[in-house]
């Protein structure tokens, strides 16, 4: 079971350019509680390279009571730097890389992907493999648009903010048919929950 969670501006981005700093805050601490809630229902967490250097998540449940999921993340030439917090050890972490050589990190693992094919569905077979029956992805839009152009998601939590960015990266895009589950209101923000038709 895949969940798709973001959450985006008014005109549609869900950050600013930028090589530093932090990321743009559009959650509502009640709205931040209820992703923390999703993570502890999900047996895995997903995020890109990207996501992982200029965001540094943690990918834990702090702010709800449960387990972390396991987190996962693509890191094709392992150009991540070890102080990440996705490193520190507190939870079972998953690499994806194409290189051989791998450093020795607590509770890290590699597992070597074939980047020249189609990689999510090598992860989905890893995720078979160690019996994670539910991912929640949580970024970048690259990963989170080749999810939903695979058609590979099952439901999508998405925040959308009254605030205007003017410009900066742009939310993915839901294609194909969709049911809107709940309206949830936080304030200026508003959330959404999604179920692919199919499912």
């Amino acid at each position: 079971f895949i969940t798709l969670k973001w959450a985006e501006s008014a005109d549609g981005y869900i950050d600013l350019h930028r090589t530093g700093g932090h990321p743009y805050i559009f959650s509502s601490p009640l709205s931040s509680m209820l992703v923390h809630k999703r993570r502890a229902e999900h047996s895995a967490i997903l995020v890109g390279r990207r996501t992982a250097l200029l965001d540094n998540p943690s990918l834990t449940v702090r702010n709800w009571h449960g387990k972390s999921p396991v987190r996962l993340v693509i890191d094709k030439n392992l150009t991540l730097p070890k102080h990440l917090s996705l490193f520190d050890g507190s939870t079972r972490t998953l690499v994806f890389t194409q290189c051989e050589n791998t450093p020795n990190l607590f509770q890290v693992e590699f597992i070597q992907l074939d980047f020249n094919r189609d990689i999510l569905p090598q992860i989905f077979e890893v995720l078979y493999q160690e019996k994670l029956q539910s991912l929640m992805v949580e970024g970048g839009s690259i990963l989170l648009q080749s999810f939903i152009d695979s058609g590979c998601w099952d439901e999508a939590y998405i925040e959308h903010s009254s605030d205007y960015l003017k410009d900066g990266i742009k939310a993915p895009e839901l294609t194909g048919e969709y049911i809107f589950l709940i309206k949830q209101h936080f304030g200026k923000n508003i959330g959404y929950a999604i179920r692919k038709a199919s499912s």
